[in-house]
């Protein structure tokens, strides 16, 4: 990894920013340029539309292009000199003309989005010498149910290399075993290879399936007064189907299954704009009933058998009122946090 590669691998540029700073467009590449050393060294930097930088240092005695400083067996104060202003204007730039994110890879970003969105939990930088790690933890019951480490891919394949990231996570041992079967998983780094498990974070999984994985370990972190019932707040949406209309007819509904869903566990069932609110509350009856449908927008393999318990007003647990238990969207099962749980069953 050269200098510019590690100064700039976790931040994302600012194209307003960039051209506020002095930046010259041409040719769809942003330019700028800045004297080091007395005027008799520049520094050239480019950054490209994807938001790549690339920077040199120009000899201005001979006009051409001085790369002593990256060899780093290179020393003596000369060199040092030179290697320390071309850090420093690299450096402004960041400050200046790019946003910091989380992680180094793209997916590493969206998979800490996702979380953010479904748990409410932002990403934990608990140790200042590994500025690469965090830690994802149920705010519940304080456990962990990821970690997003930076690591040389020799870590986990003798024969690769390379920086990439990963995230643990905690699965039953028979389901490690066989994930372990496919490209992209390894057992877990760092962590009880027994009960943990390693995924790459370079886009070999896709992002459902690792979020599906994420809400199975995240189960682990539960913290309910009967750990064999869990309580889930899965999304509805009005336009595809009437509940209310359902209902008339009897109090038990046939409802796709996407998660680890068991008898006995309670469902919220959120509805979608225009209400955008917990309005059902049910028992689950039976779960794991084969059934196949799927068309462009929709894909179902086994659906559950849900009770009836509770029927809400519209706006009486609304998004506005789940915000403030961490809930700040419900785009997929997720589950129901203790504190919001409370809150219901106490009102």
């Amino acid at each position: 990894m050269n200098i510019e590669e590690e100064i700039f691998k976790r931040s994302k540029v600012d194209f307003e920013k960039v051209k506020k700073y002095g930046f010259i467009e041409k040719n769809n590449i942003y330019m700028y340029s800045k004297n080091i050393m007395n005027d008799a060294f520049r520094v050239d930097v480019e950054i490209d539309y994807n938001g790549i930088l690339k920077a040199k240092v120009i000899d201005l005695a001979f006009n051409d292009e001085y790369t002593n400083f990256r060899i780093e067996d290179s020393t003596g104060s000369f060199v040092g000199q030179i290697r320390n202003e071309f850090i420093e204007v690299l450096k402004q730039i960041k400050d200046k003309c790019f946003i910091g994110k989380a992680f180094i890879f793209e997916q590493s970003n969206r998979i800490t989005n996702l979380i953010k969105e479904k748990y409410g939990n932002d990403p934990e930088f608990e140790w200042e010498k590994f500025p690469g790690t965090a830690i994802f933890r149920n705010q519940d019951s304080e456990k962990w149910y990821g970690i997003i480490m930076n690591v040389d891919k020799s870590k986990l394949d003798e024969k690769s290399k390379g920086e990439v990231e990963i995230i643990d996570i905690k699965l039953e041992p028979d389901e490690i075993i066989k994930l372990l079967e496919n490209k992209g998983f390894y057992p877990a780094y760092h962590m009880n290879k027994k009960s943990w498990i390693t995924i790459i974070l370079d886009d070999t999984i896709a992002d459902e399936e690792i979020m599906n994985l994420i809400d199975k370990s995240y189960g682990y972190t539960i913290k309910t007064k009967n750990k064999s019932n869990n309580e889930w707040i899965i999304p509805a949406n009005p336009k595809y189907f009437d509940v209310e209309n359902a209902l008339l007819q009897r109090n038990i509904l046939n409802w796709k299954q996407s998660t680890d869903i068991r008898v006995n566990d309670t469902v919220y069932l959120y509805m979608a704009k225009p209400y955008s609110s917990i309005m059902y509350k049910f028992k689950v009856i039976d779960v794991n009933i084969p059934y196949k449908y799927e068309n462009r927008n929709l894909k179902i393999q086994k659906v559950m058998k849900i009770e009836l318990l509770t029927k809400y007003e519209p706006n009486q647990y609304s998004l506005n009122k789940l915000k403030e238990y961490g809930i700040n969207s419900v785009r997929g099962p997720r589950y129901m946090p203790l504190s919001l749980s409370q809150y219901i069953n106490k009102e």
